[in-house]
């Protein structure tokens, strides 16, 4: 397995696990294609959450998949996720409530860290 498939195992894991100790139900998809890799059940709506693993300040947001002929490179189009959840190497997380439709990158900061966005289900 690539170290990058692995990171975002990690992205991906850590991510269901805070949803859930919110108090908020996960789906996973079943398919490797969809442009979102969970779904949060938030108060009565169902959300899609691009999640990526970020090892740099900047957050790679393009999708890179190969394919027989090498390596498919693109951007999110309009409204493929809802959110988008960042997880550094020190465990910070970071959720950003809109999609970034076109832009290859982003850098988080304070104002997005997952703490200051969203409140537990249960409070």
């Amino acid at each position: 397995m690539r170290t990058t498939q692995r990171k975002g195992d990690i992205a991906l894991t850590q991510a269901v696990a805070t949803f859930t100790k919110l108090g908020y139900d996960i789906s996973l998809p079943i398919t490797e294609s969809a442009h979102y890799d969970m779904v949060v059940d938030f108060k009565d709506k169902l959300v899609r959450v691009q999640v990526k693993y970020c090892g740099t300040k900047e957050v790679d947001l393009r999708l890179i998949h190969s394919n027989s002929r090498g390596y498919v490179v693109k951007k999110s189009k309009e409204n493929s996720y809802d959110w988008l959840y960042i997880l550094e190497p020190t465990g910070r997380e970071y959720l950003i409530l809109e999609c970034l439709p076109g832009r290859r990158s982003i850098t988080p900061n304070e104002s997005m860290l997952l703490e200051r966005v969203i409140k537990p289900a249960l409070s």
